[in-house]
């Protein structure tokens, strides 16, 4: 059984730490204090309560991350972490945060370390906990640099939603390996997304997708000559 009281003290390393959530979603803080609760967390997290946007959902979203990093820069956080309240921990590893905390503290260039995303593309680091990505999509649990939150907080809403907003950044991203950290499968509130949402669904849920997309990044080359050496024996067979 995972002591709790010996996870927070790994916490500590982190200034500030936020939770996002929609004031009529107290279901969803109630299983995100759990969550928490399981890795130590449980008196660590600040919940930013926030109103559902009244025209667009995804300027509600990218404001409220914006608002979290503001929090974080103007009570001088040397960093800051952010999660979402659909938040799942799974498979959470003391020694990974360990790791990710001493990359942080070694790496003066990073930008973003996500607990957990969908990418486009990884490459190892010289941590065996880390690595290196282009950053796709989902922003449910990252930690950002305070001089790129600077930066960050100077970019007012422009019409594009807060994970394109980081795609469209794509330096300095780094995401925890294993990943530890996932979105539930609570109900969307982003009335944009909904048939995207139903679709994850079907193919098991954001969870599995990640896994399935952190596995296939991490083993691509040799998934691809499997798949080269099949079509190669099929050919074979045929002549």
């Amino acid at each position: 059984m995972i002591d709790t009281d010996k996870l927070s003290s790994y916490w500590e390393y982190f200034d500030k730490i936020y939770c996002i959530s929609l004031d009529e979603r107290a279901d969803r803080r109630e299983t995100a204090q759990f969550q928490f609760q399981k890795v130590g967390l449980s008196d660590n997290v600040e919940f930013l309560i926030v109103e559902m946007h009244p025209h667009n959902c995804e300027q509600g979203i990218y404001e409220s991350h914006m608002s979290c990093i503001k929090k974080g820069i103007q009570a001088g956080a040397n960093n800051i972490v952010i999660f979402e309240d659909d938040i799942l921990f799974d498979g959470f590893s003391p020694v990974i945060l360990k790791n990710c905390i001493d990359f942080l503290s070694a790496t003066p260039d990073w930008n973003v370390l996500f607990f957990g995303c969908l990418v486009a593309n990884s490459k190892k680091t010289e941590n065996k906990s880390v690595l290196r990505v282009k950053y796709r999509s989902l922003a449910h649990a990252y930690v950002i640099n305070p001089s790129f939150a600077e930066i960050m907080v100077k970019k007012p809403w422009q019409g594009i939603p807060f994970d394109d907003f980081l795609f469209s950044i794509n330096e300095g991203f780094y995401v925890a390996y294993p990943s530890f950290a996932f979105q539930s499968d609570s109900p969307t509130n982003n009335n944009k997304h909904l048939l995207l949402d139903k679709f994850r669904r079907l193919c098991g849920g954001l969870r599995r997708i990640q896994k399935i997309n952190e596995l296939y990044h991490s083993y691509r080359t040799h998934i691809i000559a499997f798949h080269i050496i099949i079509l190669l024996v099929i050919v074979l067979l045929f002549l």
